[in-house]
């Protein structure tokens, strides 16, 4: 019987959720040769064709999302296995750091996995904005963090993209009022640039009403009704709801997460990468199989 190499199985997670072949070699660091040859090469093992051509994109099968669920879990039980097996070998400590909403988000499924794998290897967790993340990682003070990408960069892998949402408490009706009562994320973020910059392209006037860095502190302001935000919806909490077209606020644009490591050789924080990695990877394989 053949076998699924998980390697190829990880090309194929990435290649169903980019938009192309060379878009997903770009994330993987291989060239678009490479990966058209491993997805020849699988579609030839299963005996099905996994893409079809929908404009200049490669969108799944029927049995290409069929196969997206069995990859997601054969690739996840290659990592615990391995990982199981290789921890007594992986001890000491690794330093974190993330944005605190993302620390919220997605960091609760990526700790898990690593600690079923890693049991005694110690976990710091720096929760700042990305752009200060980066100037820790500059100076050699974190060995992984998780960020917000502002552009095209060598320095960090994108592992996920989020769509940013207008979203307002379900008490009371903010986004009525003019100008428009913003609770944003402090200057340098993002969301904040992003979120400005469309008000601005559709000439709705708006104004600061909370800033910082505290998401939970952000979040109090959008639910009491003081005021709405932008984010992904993934990171909105009970008492919120998703103002729609009818809002009249302008659509907001998506943003990239990437993952920035040491280049230091460090088993630990090779281990920790894989499951960052991987956890994004199942993300993006259960948005696209939905």
């Amino acid at each position: 019987m053949r076998s699924l190499d998980p390697d190829v199985l990880r090309t194929f997670m990435v290649v169903a959720e980019a938009p192309s072949f060379a878009d997903a070699g770009n994330r993987l660091n291989k060239t678009q040769s490479t990966v058209s040859v491993q997805m020849r090469r699988l579609e030839e093992i299963l005996g099905v064709e996994l893409f079809a051509k929908q404009g200049r994109k490669n969108v799944l099968t029927s049995a290409g999302k069929e196969l997206l669920d069995y990859a997601v879990r054969i690739v996840r039980l290659n990592d615990e296995a391995v990982g199981r097996f290789r921890r007594p070998a992986i001890s000491g400590r690794i330093r974190i750091g993330t944005p605190d909403d993302y620390a919220e988000a997605y960091l609760p499924e990526i700790f898990g996995r690593f600690a079923r794998t890693h049991p005694t290897v110690e976990v710091s967790l720096e929760c700042q904005s990305s752009e200060r993340l980066t100037q820790l990682m500059d100076a050699g003070e974190l060995d992984l963090a998780i960020i917000t990408m502002t552009g095209p960069t060598n320095r960090a892998r994108v592992v996920h993209r989020e769509q940013l949402q207008w979203v307002a408490g379900d008490c009371c009706e903010a986004e009525t009022q003019s100008p428009l009562p913003l609770a944003v994320w402090q200057p340098g973020c993002i969301w904040r640039t992003l979120t400005m910059q469309a008000l601005d392209t559709a000439g709705i006037p708006y104004r600061i009403a909370y800033s910082g860095t505290n998401a939970m502190a952000l979040a109090m302001a959008v639910r009491q009704g003081l005021a709405v935000a932008a984010m992904p919806m993934r990171m909105a909490q009970n008492g919120f709801r998703q103002l729609g077209c009818g809002s009249g606020l302008p659509v907001l644009s998506s943003f990239d997460i990437g993952v920035m490591r040491s280049d230091q050789d460090n088993p630990i924080v090779d281990a920790f990468y894989d499951h960052v990695v991987a956890s994004f990877d199942e993300l993006e394989a259960a948005a696209v199989a939905a």
